[in-house]
């Protein structure tokens, strides 16, 4: 190998190593294994770096709310549910409409506030892009946590998005986890499927 790669390697191990184990934390996710929060807990530490230093200020911020909703999830998933033959796993379960009303006006409130802030506030160069996935990813987080199965068709929509910002500011690491992040969301969604609880809508 070359010193040029080497020199690479060294100079976007933070990176890297995210993207590593961000890709392991959407595996797990998939499989439904607790562990999914540990990697995410890691994943974000290591990211907050990344995009302070690559000027994605929304998703910095969005890092810290993942490193409380890490923990927020391995409470809810070890907790699992309460059943008159003792405890059982947190089910899959489907959005109600109280819930998507809620949780939609919720993101378009986050989507319109961040904005305002990266755009008087920040020298962000993608405010509109930034503060749209920052939005979604806030609520889709919060309801991977509850295991709301709709959360994966969130992600399909902001890995997407996020995958052209990506490739557009040269984070090409990422770039490729946000490529896997795309198909296993779509992997996720018919995963969990097999396990849902509640009636089609």
């Amino acid at each position: 190998m070359s010193d040029q790669f080497y020199l690479w390697l060294s100079s976007n191990w933070v990176e890297i190593t995210g993207s590593i184990l961000g890709i392991l934390y959407v595996f797990f996710s998939i499989k439904q294994n607790i562990a999914t929060w540990l990697l995410g807990l890691l994943t974000s530490l290591l990211y907050c770096y990344v995009f302070f230093v690559s000027k994605f200020y929304a998703d910095m911020g969005l890092q810290v709310y993942y490193v409380w909703v890490s923990i927020y999830g391995w409470v809810l998933w070890a907790k699992g549910k309460q059943t008159q033959n003792g405890k059982q796993n947190l089910p899959v379960s489907c959005i109600d409409k109280s819930q998507l009303y809620k949780l939609t006006l919720i993101s378009v409130a986050l989507w319109l506030i961040i904005y305002f802030i990266l755009k008087h506030f920040t020298d962000s160069p993608v405010p509109f892009g930034d503060s749209f996935t920052t939005a979604l990813s806030i609520v889709a987080t919060y309801m991977l946590a509850r295991k709301i199965i709709e959360h994966w068709l969130i992600w399909i929509v902001v890995d997407f998005v996020s995958l052209l910002l990506y490739i557009w500011k040269g984070l090409y690491p990422t770039s490729i986890m946000f490529i896997i992040y795309t198909a296993a969301a779509i992997w996720g969604y018919f995963e969990w499927k097999k396990g849902l609880t509640c009636n089609e809508q």
